[in-house]
Parts: structure tokens; sequence; C-alpha cells
């Protein structure tokens, strides 16, 4: 059961995912934190089951305090982001913020520092890829979440090429705090956090799905393709290593990740 937990709920997130462009409204709305919600199990869950308590309560620390405190920062005073203001659709609010919003930062931190563990042994390389992992992933939901009218901002100049309606601060906020919860992460978590083996490919999976699947999903369903060019070049920088490693180890059959004493790696089935 604790090998086929993440699994599962990998599963039923997948599916809720594929449902999305079929759905609008208010149905949509539902979906996005559903969606959410799932996540920041899946990633929580398998940081308590495979971690531990200290690396789950880390990780809740860090990314789901941490990522709260600064979106209410970000709400009331426009630093790091810029000028920003959240509708009512995504649920309860406090200080401004949707609650499911800091549940998201948690959600893809955990599959991207391990992708990012996975990678490299630099620890600074590990934090700066892990970092890139994450805040490039907003590259496709900023837009996404913007053009359903989940939030809008204020002032949105300068912005990228091809995705009006966002600043260029919300992404470099973005990027700001990956490093910090990135930098916090291993420290709070301990050594566990330095080491992946095969138990960890559901967050393998979960992190190149969210890839392949937003570029698919910008570029077809959504009618965003410029998000999907931005959001696939940036996440390409920790996606494609991970893969590229994912697939030489199961084609050697051997675990070519770094001398660190830990558990054989086996790539994902």
């Amino acid at each position: 059961m604790r090998r086929r937990l993440p699994w599962a709920l990998l599963a039923v997130l997948v599916l809720a995912q594929i449902c999305y462009p079929l759905t609008g409204g208010a149905t949509r709305a539902g979906l996005t934190v559903a969606t959410v919600v799932l996540g920041y199990l899946l990633s929580v869950g398998h940081a308590l089951l495979r971690r531990g308590a200290r690396t789950a309560g880390a990780l809740v620390a860090v990314a789901t305090g941490g990522g709260f405190a600064i979106e209410a920062v970000g709400v009331a005073t426009g630093v790091p982001f810029g000028s920003y203001d959240y509708s009512g659709e995504l649920g309860p609010k406090l200080a401004g913020v949707p609650l499911i919003i800091p549940l998201a930062w948690t959600w893809m931190a955990w599959p991207a520092w391990l992708a990012a563990v996975r990678v490299t042994s630099s620890r600074p390389g590990r934090i700066a890829l892990a970092a890139v992992g994450l805040a490039a992933w907003d590259l496709f939901l900023d837009p996404q979440m913007v053009a359903e009218g989940y939030w809008i901002w204020r002032d949105a100049t300068p912005a990228l090429t091809g995705l009006p309606g966002i600043p260029v601060s919300n992404y470099l906020g973005w990027l700001l705090f990956a490093v910090l919860l990135m930098g916090a992460l291993r420290p709070l978590a301990g050594p566990a956090v330095d080491r992946v083996d095969g138990r960890d490919a559901p967050m393998f999976a979960l992190y190149l799905w969210t890839y392949l699947s937003s570029v698919l999903a910008h570029a077809v369903f959504l009618r965003l393709p410029a998000s999907a060019v931005w959001g696939a070049a940036g996440m390409a920088v920790t996606a494609v290593p991970l893969a590229v490693t994912l697939l030489r180890a199961r084609r050697d059959g051997t675990d070519r990740r770094e001398p660190h004493p830990a558990p054989r790696v086996d790539a994902p089935a």
C-alpha cells in the first residue's frame, strides 16, 4: 500500500487534469481547486511515506508556510511579484490569498527538488536546478489562471512577448522565492533529501507529466500558444536532464547519479 498509494494519487490527479479542458465556469474552478489539493496530498504524502515526518514537516513549513507568507506580502505590497488581486473563484481567502495557492507551491516544490537531486550531486546545482524547475512552472500556470480570471494584475508591464497581462516581475519573484525555498529545504529536512531511489519514481513521473501535459494543453486545448513555448523552454531546463538521466539508467541498468551512499535507483517502469 505504501508503494501503491502515490501512484494511485497520481493517477487520479492525471485524470482530473485531463478533464480540465473539457469543463468550464464554476465546474472548471472547482476542478482547479481539487487538482491542487490532490497534488498537495501527493507530494506531502510521498515525502512523509518515503522520508518521514521531519522531511514532510520541512516541506510544509518552507513551501506551504513560506508560500502563504510571500503571497500575503505580495497581495498587500506588490513585492516581489507586482501588484495583483485574486478573484473569489478559488475558494476561501486569508489575508487576501486563496488558501489553495500555497498548496500549489508545495505540490510542485517536492518533485522539482527530487528531480534536481536525481540529476546532479552539487548542492548549489541542486538548489539552482530545483528553483528553476519550480519557477518555470509559472510560465504555464500564470497565463492559464489569468485567462480564467482567477487573478488580475494592476500593472502588467513590462511583459514577456506573447504573454500580456502578466509582468516580468512576477516570474522574477517566483524565481527569487523558489531559490529561498530550495535553499531552506535541505537544512530543515535533513540528509534524507540528499538521495533518491526507485520509490521516488512517482515524483519523477509527476514532474515529467506536468511538463509534457502542460505543453500539449496550452498549445492545443487552451489556445495559449505563447505560454506553451515559454513554459516548454523554461521547464526543459530541469525536465530534459531528468528524462535523459532516467532513460540512461534504464538502458544501462546502473545508477549514474552520484557517489553518495544511497539505495540503488531504478527508473520508473
